[in-house]
């Protein structure tokens, strides 16, 4: 798997985590779940994610059109 799909099925389980958290031990895990968001919400604009740092640094491989960094010659 890439970093990519990790990084969804961690902020799946994050948010499900917290949500059910919140529904039966405390409303304060909410909060939680709104930082997953905000997280997520400033990952899209800024295209960097500490989750992904993470990962990376861990070993996750990242998809094959990303594997290299060469930028493309124009012709």
């Amino acid at each position: 798997m890439t970093v990519e799909r990790y990084l969804r099925l961690i902020a799946g389980a994050f948010v499900l985590a917290s949500v059910a958290l919140g529904y039966w031990v405390s409303p304060w895990f909410f909060l939680f779940t709104a930082f997953v968001g905000l997280n997520l919400f400033q990952s899209g604009l800024t295209n960097w994610c500490p989750m992904m740092t993470i990962l990376r640094y861990a070993g996750v491989e990242r998809p094959a059109c990303c594997a290299t960094r060469q930028v493309p010659r124009a012709a």
